[in-house]
């Protein structure tokens, strides 16, 4: 039996570009339109074990949708997006930009680092990014999670070997918390504001970009690396590492969505709620 030319780590053909073809007549009873149905809910599992990271195009969006599928069952009527036109332009540059420069380069990565490394190596990039997580949680008043996130520090930067490895989870059950400025805003009271997609970034609303630029200067790495380039390298690699670890999971869901625009958008938005109600 040949070798699968989908795989992750197969060597880059032109029959590997039929990879990219959203099967739809012998997938037909697993597809959804417009939201994080059932298809999905396979890939919950495969998330939620991957470090979250910061990425510049959809992967967050494609992992909040999965969850948000799994997390809650209610309808989510509130996706203001008056700037749709917009909007898909820029989602479909980012799907673009990620087909046609960040697969074929996060393929090539794999070949060179292997799976275990990349794990290691965003082990260590969210341990750089505790602050914002222990900030914002400190300021949601969420004092259990803020004794999470300095615990986890402590413990993984220094039994972790500088926060390669997760020993805080792996023999403490201690998991990290989500916080960000944009949850912080929500539980506040402030409202999500237009949904809004943009050139190599993930799809956030208004407050969530606010929020970002917040959390951005709350980024270590913004003191230890002072010159721009530095931390645009960081970025660019974490980014890269990222894509490697959810090939698989981007590879289902564009192969399960048929309206891949309004089920990330739904799936983010909803994803986003519940995150602040909790």
């Amino acid at each position: 039996q040949g070798a699968d030319p989908c795989r992750p780590g197969s060597a880059v053909t032109a029959e590997t570009e039929s990879c990219d073809v959203v099967v739809t007549e012998q997938r037909e009873e697993t597809l959804v339109e417009g939201d994080g149905g059932p298809a999905l809910l396979s890939l919950v599992e495969e998330t939620d074990a991957l470090p979250a990271a910061p990425t510049l195009l959809d992967l967050g969006s494609v992992s909040a949708l999965a969850q948000g599928a799994q997390d809650s069952t209610e309808a989510f009527d509130e996706e203001y997006d008056p700037w749709e036109p917009f909007n898909e332009k820029m989602f479909e540059f980012n799907r673009r930009l990620d087909r046609y420069v960040l697969k074929p380069v996060a393929r090539g990565y794999m070949f060179v680092m292997p799976e275990p490394w990349q794990v290691l190596i965003a082990n260590g990039f969210d341990n750089i990014n505790f602050v914002p997580r222990l900030v914002n949680s400190l300021l949601q008043g969420k004092w259990g999670g803020a004794g999470r996130e300095l615990g986890r520090f402590l413990i993984n930067s220094t039994a972790g070997i500088g926060g390669l490895f997760d020993p805080a989870k792996d023999f403490w059950g201690i998991s990290k918390s989500r916080e960000d400025f944009g949850q912080t805003l929500g539980v506040w009271g402030s409202g999500p504001g237009p949904y809004l997609v943009l050139p190599f970034m993930e799809p956030l609303t208004v407050r969530d970009g606010v929020g970002k630029l917040v959390d951005a200067f709350l980024d270590p790495l913004s003191y230890v690396l002072p010159f721009f380039y530095d931390r645009l390298a960081m970025k660019i690699g974490d980014v890269v590492n990222e894509r490697a670890l959810n090939y698989e999971l981007f590879q289902g869901f564009e192969e399960s969505v048929i309206d891949m625009y309004s089920a990330v958008r739904h799936g983010y938005l909803q994803r986003r709620q519940q995150l602040i109600k909790e």
